[in-house]
């Protein structure tokens, strides 16, 4: 059987799908070996490709998969799910809520820190970036990974909430005690992906300056999630470094 070859722009490279060498970290593409090889992401990874060679589209090709290589499978203990990624200039990286050094806080990123201060009771010290975070098992996960420049939702319904409502089951099927913090109704309705008898579903208003104050601050995300990973014998997070 001879199937249709789609290809997906990474770095300076294509990546073909036939056989599925995506640049991601190996644990996840042991894991999701069988959702790369789906008709629906190989018709992804042609529009992705498509938009790169003929618009801006952010985050930059090699930060597409950058929140599952800094979180590989086996040390996510906590995800954070958001919607989109940024799309002005220089802004995504491939993290979740995250910018890169020097480029000015969205107001949303703003309200997490003001919060985190706010729950933990001392100053952050983690950078923007995010990385700390992700590097301690944060999966820190857009529903969409990527989008044009100026241009929210654009790569809405093109196949990426498929993927990684696959990766939310995936994680919720095959590991045991983590913490899901959903913030806004879009992330709320992913409840429905997860066992909530064996993980934890911690959920509130959206941190955007728009509904921050309608049940964002005040609901401590950062320890209650340290509660739960503590009750089960895991690792805090060190939210603050």
């Amino acid at each position: 059987m001879i199937h249709r070859r789609a290809v997906l722009l990474c770095g300076d490279d294509f990546l073909y799908t036939e056989g599925m060498d995506v640049k991601i970290d190996e644990s996840w593409k042991k894991v999701l070996k069988d959702e790369f090889e789906k008709p629906y992401f190989q018709e992804l990874a042609k529009f992705v490709k498509e938009e790169y060679q003929k618009t801006t589209v952010y985050p930059p090709p090699k930060d597409i998969f950058r929140a599952f290589n800094l979180t590989p499978f086996d040390k996510v203990e906590v995800v954070i799910l958001g919607q989109d990624p940024y799309h002005g200039p220089k802004q995504a990286n491939g993290l979740c809520f995250a910018v890169h050094e020097g480029i000015r806080q969205p107001p949303s990123l703003q309200n997490i820190f003001k919060e985190l201060e706010d729950d933990l009771g001392g100053k952050p010290h983690v950078s923007s970036e995010l990385e700390s975070w992700a590097k301690q098992g944060v999966l820190l996960l857009n529903a969409t990974l990527t989008v044009r420049a100026h241009s929210a939702g654009s790569h809405q319904g093109k196949g990426w909430e498929q993927f990684t409502d696959a990766v939310i089951q995936k994680l919720s099927e095959e590991k045991d005690y983590l913490v899901f913090i959903f913030w806004g109704n879009f992330a709320r309705s992913k409840k429905t992906l997860i066992d909530t008898f064996k993980h934890d579903v911690i959920e509130s208003a959206h941190p955007s300056p728009f509904s921050a104050n309608h049940g964002f601050f005040g609901s401590k995300p950062f320890s209650k999630t340290n509660e739960f990973l503590k009750a089960h014998d895991k690792k805090q997070i060190d939210w603050l470094a």
